[in-house]
């Protein structure tokens, strides 16, 4: 707790004038440890009772907010919120985003209001934020696309994070740094847990190898940089060939009537597994149609990879903004024929 809250600070840039303004909840590793970081500066929390994007805003402008957290979910519902009455921040404010891979559009949008957005990665067995996108000033000069897409990279090590390794789970290999291919995400160091209470046989599996296992797919960069491309138990295997959730997902949100869509598979009598959507519509969106989704889909995917079914309607969520992936696989269990 006290290296990541240590940690917390150096990467998220924080002094005693940082204003920092709780969008994350606090029981989720004690909010990343920033209930210590910012107090250990003797700098400002601003609480909030619950998260609503004319509330986070107002309390931005109210008391001078510098910094805050949150899921992409979040930066979603402040993209929207502030689209919906045309409002941007006065002075630059530095975000901090985790808890699934962020889609490049959201990121984009989000800059644009004039958030400074920080794209971190980590879990509650390594005690919060491990690793994170480290921004490199050269990129500036990238287009606003690019920039997005390098922005949603998981990273490289944080400075409190002692190993970082992505390698072939079999093997224990390291993949080559050349993009293509995946190995699964391992960490160590002082801020890892000792295991799963009462649970040997668990914590014997995650720590297999000397290393924790994540269970996260990523291919690492050429420049050391890691991104991932889906949760070993979310990769869709259709026919034989992989099928990131991730990818699918990231197109979706580039849709204007989309608010939020997740991706898993579902059984498919000719080919194992096929891409079942669900979205959620934008509330000015108008009239969207199954068709319509897959005709965007269709003009930026593979053949292959363009979801088999759609299902519009609300996408549940942990109270951190994950989306549950274990409750939509038990809504198409019973409809178990890509249609």
């Amino acid at each position: 707790m006290y290296l990541n809250a240590l940690g917390q600070l150096l990467h998220h840039q924080m002094d005693s004038n940082s204003v920092y303004v709780w969008t994350l909840p606090m029981f989720h590793c004690n909010g990343w440890c920033f209930s210590w970081a910012v107090a250990a500066l003797g700098a400002t929390h601003v609480c909030l009772r619950r998260v609503v994007a004319d509330e986070i805003f107002d309390a931005i402008e109210t008391h001078g907010g510098t910094h805050l957290c949150g899921a992409p979910t979040v930066l979603s519902m402040l993209v929207e919120g502030a689209n919906r009455v045309g409002r941007k921040l006065a002075k630059p404010v530095a975000v901090m985003t985790a808890g699934s891979a962020p889609p490049a559009a959201i990121l984009k949008a989000t800059e644009e209001l004039g958030f400074v957005v920080r794209h971190v990665y980590g879990s509650t067995e390594m005690h919060g934020v491990v690793s994170l996108c480290d921004w490199h000033r050269e990129w500036d000069a990238l287009s606003p696309d690019t920039r997005s897409a390098v922005m949603a990279r998981q990273g490289v090590r944080t400075v409190v994070t002692d190993g970082m390794l992505v390698a072939d789970p079999a093997t224990m290999n390291a993949v080559p740094s050349n993009g293509r291919v995946m190995g699964e995400i391992m960490f160590r160091g002082n801020c890892g847990m000792k295991g799963y209470l009462k649970n040997p046989t668990a914590t014997e599996e995650v720590f297999a190898g000397g290393w924790y296992r994540t269970g996260d797919l990523a291919v690492l960069h050429q420049d050391g940089y890691v991104e991932i491309k889906d949760r070993s138990k979310d990769i869709i295997i259709s026919g034989g060939e992989n099928i990131s959730s991730i990818e699918v997902e990231d197109i979706l949100y580039k849709h204007p009537a989309i608010s939020s869509a997740a991706v898993i598979a579902m059984k498919d009598e000719k080919w194992g597994e096929s891409p079942c959507a669900f979205i959620e519509l934008k509330p000015d969106a108008g009239r969207v149609s199954v068709e319509d989704i897959l005709e965007f889909c269709r003009a930026r995917l593979a053949r292959f990879k363009v979801p088999k079914k759609v299902i519009f309607g609300p996408i549940e969520r942990t109270a951190t903004g994950k989306v549950q992936k274990f409750k939509l696989r038990e809504l198409v269990d019973s409809r178990s024929t890509a249609v």
